[in-house]
């Protein structure tokens, strides 16, 4: 059999950091969960396995390399590389939003590279600018409403939920959730601290009830009439529409998209991305470095976005079916690397404003 994906689960590390000292408990994960052939590369990855697995497969297939796939909870699987350290079997980290993604370069789990592919086929805005993570897909992280209660003329940029026409009228999620934190980050970015500070004041005032539950629970209460207003990334309005549960597409048939951010002059809306990086205890590199160049290819970058229900990163890659019909948008063109220089900034000024 030409190449083969070996999969297995995080969940262990924790029961096993109890018994075994931290160079134990590297080489036991390593010998119990991951093949230690030639022609191998490791991936951790924040990604579920129906949403990577795939994409692993055809790459081992086309270039005769075992890939040995332990998927988990983003932030278990950082916490996971930080003990194992050096020792550290995995060669390549996924997960998503340049936060995330920027804490692990902050954590010195991941070493810079490049290629000259992916220098030729990634903006420069959708990977680190010191060459730590690469972007595979994007998401726009926009606001969505209730038609029946919100006239799509009353919308018109994130800023504008600060206003207090909006006043018991939003829910969001809570500000510990990295999408929101990296949002905020941005507005540090384009706004500035003060008008920032002043922005996310307003907007927790403006709140329907306290933050609540993840991005799919907000888009159902806007659905169901709790609030009109809420803020949520692309795909999970996208699955919801390939949903195969009626419930699921009914709200997705209630609630309608806004561009924010659109007009002459403004930044556009705010993307983000799921990303990948080489780890720094890597020692499968030339193979890690084929799979990022694979993953950022014509025909995986169709298949990822569709899977994901996301944007491809490569320019000229139409978006998969479930998004064409929200139709095209100017999108934020900011480095995201900035993301994650302003986050910790982000999280102090969200506390400041009471957002829990």
């Amino acid at each position: 059999m030409k190449g083969s994906v070996k999969v297995s689960g995080a969940s262990p590390l924790s029961k096993t950091l109890k018994a075994m000292s931290l160079s134990v408990v590297a080489g036991a994960l390593f010998t119990s969960s991951l093949a230690t052939a030639a022609g191998e590369v490791n991936v951790y990855s924040a990604r579920k396995e129906a949403l990577i697995e795939p994409a692993l497969t055809a790459f081992s297939k086309a270039h005769d390399v075992t890939v040995n796939l332990v998927t988990g909870d983003a932030d278990a699987l950082l916490r996971r590389l930080q003990v194992e350290g050096s020792a550290s079997p995995a060669d390549v980290f996924i997960t998503v939003d340049a936060g995330r993604l920027y804490r692990a370069k902050d954590a010195g789990v991941l070493q810079s590279f490049e290629t000259d592919i992916l220098n030729d086929v990634v903006p420069d805005n959708l990977h680190d600018r010191d060459g730590y993570w690469y972007g595979l897909s994007q998401r726009a992280r926009v606001i969505f409403y209730n038609p029946e209660k919100v006239d799509a003329s009353e919308l018109s940029t994130y800023e504008d939920l600060a206003d207090p026409k909006w006043k018991g009228r939003i829910c969001t999620r809570s500000s510990s959730n990295i999408y929101n934190q990296s949002l905020v980050a941005s507005m540090i970015e384009a706004d500035g601290a003060e008008a920032t500070q002043a922005w996310l004041n307003g907007f927790v005032s403006n709140l329907a009830r306290p933050p609540f539950g993840g991005d799919t629970d907000l888009l159902k209460a806007v659905a169901a009439g709790v609030c009109d207003v809420t803020l949520a990334n692309t795909y999970y309005f996208g699955r919801l529409g390939q949903s195969d549960k009626a419930s699921d597409r009914e709200v997705y048939e209630k609630v309608s998209l806004f561009w924010p951010n659109q007009g002459e002059g403004d930044r556009g809306a705010h993307v983000n991305v799921s990303g990948i990086g080489l780890t720094a205890s890597a020692t499968n590199i030339d193979n890690a470095k084929l799979l990022v160049e694979f993953l950022t290819n014509h025909k995986s970058q169709v298949w990822y976005a569709d899977v994901n229900n996301e944007y491809p990163v490569v320019e000229g890659i139409a978006p998969p079916k479930s998004l064409q019909p929200f139709g095209d948008f100017k999108a934020d063109s900011m480095s995201l690397s900035v993301l994650g220089d302003n986050n910790r900034q982000a999280v102090e000024m969200m506390d400041a404003a009471g957002w829990k």
